[in-house]
């Protein structure tokens, strides 16, 4: 009687132990909504892994402007300088907004925006702004046990997906794949 009871309780405990990381992408999604609609900088950093953020979106950002320069450009003396100049100056801009007070930043000036067109929860200019919600659209897929997307499309229809890796029992945003 007694082995019985341990393994249904050992065997409860796993199956919520699964239930919580198979819903923990969701929960993450979750609580990046709640933070930006709250602009809680602090609970978004909960959610986001920053550092591997901006490695990821710098190294997107630096391989779009070399394709977009193109081996004429890189190949000459001026070319290749001006290369490196903006590619530094690119560097620098992801890194300063990929923080939590980039976003931090982002957000409030977006609420500013908002308030100013209109665009408030009661319509009322002295009412929040209409939370972000970058997500709110996305289709979602497991990649594998430890990778999750969630992709949503821009203005002209081409995916941006979000990237959710799963660090010991929590899941967190890790990548942005932007269009090309």
């Amino acid at each position: 009687m007694k082995k019985s009871l341990v393994i249904g309780v050992l065997l409860a405990a796993i199956i919520g132990l699964a239930g919580y990381v198979a819903a923990g992408p969701y929960l993450a999604i979750h609580g990046i909504r709640t933070a930006l609609a709250e602009q809680d900088t602090g609970r978004l950093q909960k959610h986001v892994d920053f550092p591997a953020l901006r490695v990821n979106l710098r190294a997107q950002v630096e391989d779009a402007l070399a394709r977009r320069a193109g081996t004429d450009v890189a190949s000459n003396l001026f070319g290749a300088a001006a290369l490196s100049i903006a590619n530094s100056l690119l560097g620098r801009g992801v890194d300063t907004l990929v923080t939590p007070m980039g976003i931090a930043a982002i957000l409030e000036g977006r609420a500013t925006w908002k308030r100013t067109i209109g665009e408030t929860v009661g319509g009322d200019t002295y009412a929040p702004a209409v939370p972000a919600d970058p997500l709110k659209e996305a289709t979602h897929r497991y990649e594998s046990l430890s990778r999750f997307t969630a992709t949503i499309r821009d203005a002209e229809g081409d995916p941006v997906v979000f990237v959710f890796t799963r660090q010991g029992l929590r899941w967190r945003l890790t990548d942005i794949r932007l269009p090309l």
